[in-house]
């Protein structure tokens, strides 16, 4: 039913967590298939990958290209894009499969992401968690650590992930549409490492003028120098 793609690069120390909740998901019928798309990662993500029994697939750097040929490699029905940095909360089995089988009874194409949490405590995390609840209640402009749950049939329309170097989650995000997109309570929780390598306001600030340059169509190749 599930075909869940992971864009990976020297991810060995949180792919393990991402992965490990897909093993009860697989062992329910769930999800189908794994796929690694890996983009020249020099530590153990390919044995890990390998290991692990996922479709291991080799990609140019970025998760634009990375994602779309995870998406091209998939077999289901059913498209399910996770951060190997990310990790889904308990109780995403059954409202993935509420939200599948609900879409498919009422023959409407839809996608939905998940709740985004950090794996953090204190202010800053909070702050910024209820910071991107507020954007995705607003703007419906949810980013990829969220994940996307799609189905084939959609994500086909509307021209799957294109190969750029930044923003691809937005640009995918702007496609399906706000009346196309579900958000679920289950969270993705993400790990903090680079909100507290940069700072968490720096990382914010970064963020922000990463979406406010994409908005004025400044082109994804230049931000990614900019921001990179």
């Amino acid at each position: 039913m599930l075909s869940v793609i992971v864009p990976t690069l020297n991810a060995e120390a949180g792919l393990p967590r991402t992965l490990a909740p897909l093993v009860p998901a697989a062992a329910d019928g769930l999800v189908r298939q794994v796929v690694i798309t890996d983009g020249g990662s020099t530590d153990a993500t390919v044995m890990i990958a390998d290991e692990t029994g996922c479709d291991l697939v080799s990609a140019p750097r970025g998760r634009g290209t990375q994602l779309a040929a995870g998406a091209r490699h998939a077999r289901a029905d059913w498209l399910l894009f996770l951060h190997a940095d990310t990790t889904l909360d308990e109780g995403w089995i059954r409202e993935a499969s509420a939200f599948i089988e609900a879409t498919e009874a009422k023959g409407r194409d839809r996608a939905a992401v998940f709740r985004f949490r950090l794996d953090d405590y204190g202010f800053k995390p909070w702050l910024l968690e209820r910071l991107v609840a507020f954007r995705c209640a607003l703007f419906a402009m949810p980013y990829g650590d969220q994940g996307l749950l799609i189905s084939r049939r959609l994500y086909d329309e509307i021209g799957g992930y294109r190969p750029v170097p930044l923003m691809e989650d937005v640009d995918l995000v702007r496609r399906i549409g706000r009346r196309r997109l579900a958000f679920l309570r289950t969270a993705a929780v993400t790990s903090p490492e680079r909100y507290r390598r940069e700072g968490y306001f720096r990382r914010m600030a970064r963020n922000l003028g990463c979406l406010t340059l994409y908005f004025l169509r400044v082109p994804p190749r230049v931000i990614v120098r900019l921001y990179g």
